[in-house]
């Protein structure tokens, strides 16, 4: 089975480049960010065509996430933090894995940039909202996988030049503490978890051709819980996506279960 996690950057502008990915590498769950759409102007016939239901947290020209899947979804919730900007920033859903309830969570975290300002503190507040919520969340479900974009540099070995982001908020230390707690209730940063050094970038910016000298940064993550990690065999940074004409800026991640 795979999951998949992609920053589409607009679901309608990228129709067509979501579309041939789902063809070429049929990933069974495919959780986006960043749709920039509301419900009502969803692409869901698109989907619908290739077997994939649709449940979508929109909102009009920024942020939205969605989960298109091929496995039923169950218990749907789009009010995980009560968002005082009324931002589209996070969905959860569950489905059944080999007798196992596992709750699935999409998130797209603020970006947080520039730094101390309204939008720094909403990212630090929104982090600690998605923390308390995570452990009132485990005590009911320990089965949980949180994939996204979320907007933090983990590590120094996670950007092209770590030098030049210490003081962004992808980067800032008490940014990246915030993972660190997340990670400590109880989950395992998968790609590290295969990986314990090699780079794994997930995101290349549009501009002075970063794709191209891949100056990128790993910000597109995977967490999958204690009780799950076992049952991960492996996960990908399929960069074929990024490589398309009109691409997104981030790239797909896929983590593939046993």
């Amino acid at each position: 089975m795979i999951i998949s996690s992609w920053n589409v950057n607009s679901v309608r502008a990228r129709i067509e480049n979501i579309k041939s990915y789902l063809l070429k590498y049929k990933p069974d769950i495919l959780m986006m960010q960043e749709i920039k759409t509301e419900e009502i102007n969803f692409p869901f016939d698109d989907f619908s065509s290739m077997d994939y239901e649709c449940q979508v947290f929109g909102q009009k020209s920024y942020n939205g996430v969605a989960i298109i899947s091929k496995n039923k979804l169950t218990n749907i919730k789009k009010d995980l933090i009560k968002d005082k900007l009324k931002h589209s920033r996070i969905i959860s859903a569950e489905f059944q894995y080999k007798k196992k309830n596992i709750q699935l969570i999409n998130i797209y975290t603020p970006n947080g940039n520039p730094v101390d300002t309204e939008k720094y503190d909403y990212k630090k507040k929104w982090l600690n909202d998605l923390l308390k919520q995570l452990k009132t969340l485990l005590k009911k479900n320990p089965n949980v996988i949180i994939g996204g974009d979320f907007n933090i540099i983990p590590s120094a070995e996670d950007v092209y030049n770590p030098k030049s982001f210490e003081d962004d908020a992808l980067f800032r230390l008490e940014i990246r503490k915030k993972l660190r707690e997340m990670i400590n209730l109880g989950f395992n940063d998968v790609y590290r978890h295969f990986n314990e050094t090699k780079e794994g970038y997930t995101f290349w910016d549009y501009m002075r051709g970063a794709w191209q000298k891949n100056n990128g940064m790993r910000i597109d993550h995977f967490l999958v819980s204690n009780s799950l990690i076992d049952q991960v065999k492996g996960i990908n940074i399929n960069k074929d996506p990024r490589g398309r004409e009109k691409p997104s800026d981030h790239t797909p991640i896929e983590i593939t279960l046993a």
